[in-house]
């Protein structure tokens, strides 16, 4: 297992605890706490990081939990698992998160799909962005969006050679498929830090799958 060095960049201790709720809700209470001690992090089990918004968590620790998701359950078991737990992160929590509750309103319901969908990006981006280290940012183009991570905390620290956020992926997917009311659509990660990229990027495509 390669221990991450702690980075100085940090993620709220309530994005760590949901990230941790989310694996135990689909491993267990045994498979979160083999992770966390696979991962060094001991000292979280059964003490995962307090309901509040102090950036406290390292990004270095976050990384190594999605590391360990790969190392226990091999490297296609993994990411299926990381995709999961990044879709249960979403339907759990941050669907009615702060500015994201909004895309619920009568208002934004009336709206065509487009206009929702670039809103929930945008939302999630400023959550992400106001409460961690995380720096994220939407773009609009003509048949996608750019969904942009500067120091990601899935991926720091690791070197690979092909993109590895597949949490992020999960996330985004279960986002999408909330603001849409209910329509999947295709997110590929296009370029990744751990790849030697300036920043992770996701390309979303406007036309839904189903």
């Amino acid at each position: 297992m390669k221990i991450i060095p702690e980075s100085g960049h940090y993620n709220s201790n309530k994005f760590a605890r949901i990230l941790l709720e989310s694996i135990k809700e689909i491993t267990g209470e045994n498979g979160v706490n083999a992770v966390l001690k696979y991962s060094n992090l001991s000292s979280l089990v059964d003490n995962f990081p307090p309901d509040n918004l102090d950036r406290a968590f390292d990004f270095a620790h976050f990384s190594m939990i999605i590391q360990t998701l790969e190392e226990i359950y091999g490297k296609r078991g993994g990411r299926g698992l990381a995709l999961r737990v990044g879709r249960t992160t979403f339907d759990d929590a941050l669907k009615d998160y702060g500015s994201l509750a909004g895309a619920g309103d009568l208002t934004m319901r009336v709206q065509p799909i487009q206009k929702k969908i670039l809103f929930g990006l945008q939302a999630m981006a400023k959550i992400f962005s106001e409460k961690s280290d995380q720096i994220s940012s939407v773009e609009e183009l003509d048949d996608c969006y750019l969904y942009s991570i500067e120091k990601c905390p899935v991926c720091w620290g690791r070197k690979e050679d092909h993109p590895i956020c597949f949490y992020m992926v999960g996330l985004l997917q279960e986002g999408l498929n909330w603001i849409s009311g209910g329509k999947e659509f295709r997110v590929n990660e296009s370029k990744c830090i751990a790849t030697g990229d300036d920043i992770c990027e996701f390309t979303i495509y406007k036309k839904p799958l189903k």
